[in-house]
């Protein structure tokens, strides 16, 4: 597995998963050096999950795909997308700003079930309809990993950290199944006690 020494980190209360994008608020000043220093050298940043003050061990580097807006006091919006995951291995605290040394992860070298795949990308397609009243398109939803799948539902922290931790991606699809099946029984059960309005449903497509 090849290592990276002082690589910039973000704690935050987020787990960001490969391919998802997240609108970040860059307003402390360690922080506002270090996305400022990735966007000059076109380098990448990793977001760890800081759960009760401790950092969880894996995370996704991100790279930041668009500077949305800039305020006079230096504080400023960006979009990124997670590409990658990583262990985290050591702390360095030379820099400015949270950094450390770590790990690429690797997935297993195994074929994806069809079956597997099959029966989380149906409940994903249910758990969209029931949502968003619209079909997810046949020849992307076909094209969808896992963490596609996942980045685009506000599932919890938990759920996303433990996708994120999983080598084998027919783990992440198994376990994703299962978590949307109870998503969408949630959404079913919301509905039969009034509680949600349609055009306010959990799954958000990119």
């Amino acid at each position: 597995m090849s290592r990276e020494k002082r690589f910039p980190l973000f704690p935050l209360a987020l787990v960001a998963l490969p391919g998802e994008e997240i609108a970040l608020h860059i307003f402390e000043e360690r922080y506002r050096t270090m996305i400022g220093e990735c966007i000059e050298d076109g380098r990448e940043f990793g977001i760890v999950w800081l759960a009760d003050d401790e950092l969880k061990p894996v995370g996704c580097t991100c790279a930041v795909e668009r500077v949305l807006e800039r305020l006079d006091d230096g504080r400023f919006n960006i979009l990124v997308r997670g590409r990658r995951p990583f262990r985290l291995i050591q702390r360095d605290d030379s820099l400015a700003y949270p950094a450390g040394t770590i790990e690429a992860l690797a997935d297993e070298d195994e074929a994806t079930d069809p079956e597997v795949g099959g029966a989380a990308r149906a409940s994903y397609a249910a758990l969209v309809v029931a949502a968003t009243d619209s079909e997810p398109e046949a020849d992307l939803l076909a094209g969808m990993s896992a963490y596609d799948m996942a980045g685009t539902v506000d599932f919890g922290l938990a759920a996303k950290q433990q996708l994120l931790e999983l080598r084998s991606e027919n783990a992440r699809l198994a376990l994703l199944t299962r978590m949307l099946r109870a998503a969408l029984r949630q959404l079913e059960l919301a509905d039969r006690a009034g509680e949600r309005a349609r055009s306010n449903g959990k799954v958000r497509l990119r």
